[in-house]
């Protein structure tokens, strides 16, 4: 079929391989490149750079409606968005011949909205899944294709996650679009109440210690890699990679440090004790908690805030 693929994060790489192979991709619509690190160095978006090398035509409107005319001349049969970064209005909706789909990482309507994965961990969720839809005005809301199950592993951060249900959902999306090919591809609406998964903010990620040691520790893992939980430790703030939760029997008030051993710093919550395992201080890289106690005194009865 004659695709138009919108998508933009590495989550639409899979996909993006997958149907170039099978189908013909007309182009590549991806959101601006933008700059980057602590060099802020412009660079291309991942579906851009991966497109290039494909050899498919990439372009990148500071808004989608700035295109319409350009897309109407390609004449799509269908318009397949991944994690593309913007609603489509209605103009580019009515565009392709069959529709507009959509891969979406959960079992809608279960956490509709732009961080499904991430919300899933820090829920903790034990299950969650992949959705292929039609698309609406709504966001989220279109008439499910197909659904997949998928469940999220203990040690499951939102990058491992990420990683896993990009592969299945480039398999799941496969199967759409030959269904749709077929002309079998079913429309079932969206049944039960919806919830929902908004922009992470900074707020967000700040721990809050008076919370449960399951809680800080699935916040933690859910936004691993990035934009990761943070806590304050003598005014200075300190990023948390990776921790566990913790059967033992100290006690202290929420923040406090209960105990300090060679490669964890165990920290008291609302209700149990946290391990702390990867930390980032301020301006530093990420490292493990031994390498970080070479070099900080960090001390029993400190807090953190």
């Amino acid at each position: 079929m004659r695709i138009v693929f919108m998508g933009t994060p590495e989550f639409a790489l899979p996909s993006l391989n997958k149907l170039a192979q099978v189908h013909r991709i007309l182009c590549v619509v991806s959101r601006p490149d933008r700059p980057k690190g602590r060099g802020m160095k412009v660079l291309p978006t991942p579906v851009k750079f991966f497109a290039t090398q494909l050899g498919i035509p990439v372009v990148q409107p500071q808004k989608i409606v700035d295109i319409i005319e350009s897309l109407k001349s390609m004449q799509p049969e269908i318009i397949v968005v991944v994690a593309y970064g913007e609603i489509l209005p209605a103009g580019v909706l009515e565009i392709p011949s069959r529709g507009c789909i959509n891969l979406h990482p959960s079992l809608l309507p279960e956490l509709r909205g732009p961080e499904p994965i991430a919300w899933s961990i820090i829920l903790g969720r034990e299950k969650t899944g992949i959705t292929t839809m039609w698309m609406n005005e709504e966001i989220d809301a279109g008439d499910i294709i197909l659904q997949m199950e998928m469940e999220i592993l203990p040690r499951d951060t939102r990058g491992s996650l990420e990683k896993r249900m990009s592969v299945a959902g480039a398999e799941l999306l496969y199967e759409t679009l030959k269904l749709i090919e077929e002309g079998n591809a079913p429309r079932k609406k969206q049944m039960g109440e919806p919830t929902f998964a908004p922009v992470i903010k900074k707020a967000d990620c700040l721990i809050d210690w008076s919370r449960t040691a399951t809680e800080i520790h699935n916040l933690v893992r859910g936004l691993n890699p990035s934009p990761s939980a943070y806590t304050f430790l003598e005014g200075r703030r300190f990023k948390i990679h990776s921790s566990r939760t913790f059967t033992g029997s100290f006690s202290g008030r929420p923040g406090e440090i209960v105990e300090v051993k060679e490669s964890e710093i165990f920290v008291a919550t609302g209700n149990g004790v946290l391990s702390i395992l990867e930390i980032q201080p301020e301006g530093k890289r990420a490292m493990s908690v031994k390498d970080f106690l070479l070099g900080h005194s960090v001390k029993k009865g400190m807090r953190f805030e």
